[in-house]
């Protein structure tokens, strides 16, 4: 898989997403462990603080990869994008079940929440060239 110039911006976007998740990843280990775990569905047959451990683990090695690993950036940006598509089904079992966490109390804000998972998805692939990649690749 071929690497792909970026801009600037993207590449501050990408950056900047890279921080986010790392930044997140603290929080999976520390100060919102209780309500990472309210995100996960009871369906999942581990049990929650493992789940959120694990992706914590996960979080930070991708914050890592999307900052460090410009080689790979299209890669990363990808697998990004993937996990973002994974933990998706917890934050809808937040809005189906009602589960206030992280200061979503409503119904209504859990509802928006849903909305920001695409625009995490397009900025993971957006940022670190993966669309362009796929673009050039359908040319062919």
């Amino acid at each position: 898989m071929e690497n792909v110039q970026t801009s600037k911006t993207q590449n501050f976007f990408r950056i900047l997403l890279g921080i986010f998740m790392i930044l997140a990843a603290i929080g999976h280990f520390t100060y919102q462990r209780d309500d990472f775990q309210a995100q996960v569905p009871n369906w999942i047959p581990l049990e929650k603080d493992l789940v959120v451990l694990l992706s914590g683990i996960v979080e930070i090695a991708l914050g890592l990869c999307m900052v460090f690993l410009t080689k790979y950036k299209v890669k990363v940006g990808i697998a990004l994008a993937l996990f973002y598509v994974m933990v998706f089904p917890g934050n809808i079992a937040q809005y189906l079940n009602g589960t206030s966490a992280f200061g979503l109390d409503t119904d209504q804000a859990r509802l928006i929440r849903l909305f920001f998972q695409p625009v995490l998805i397009f900025v993971a692939l957006w940022s670190s060239g993966a669309i362009t990649y796929f673009k050039r690749r359908s040319e062919v």
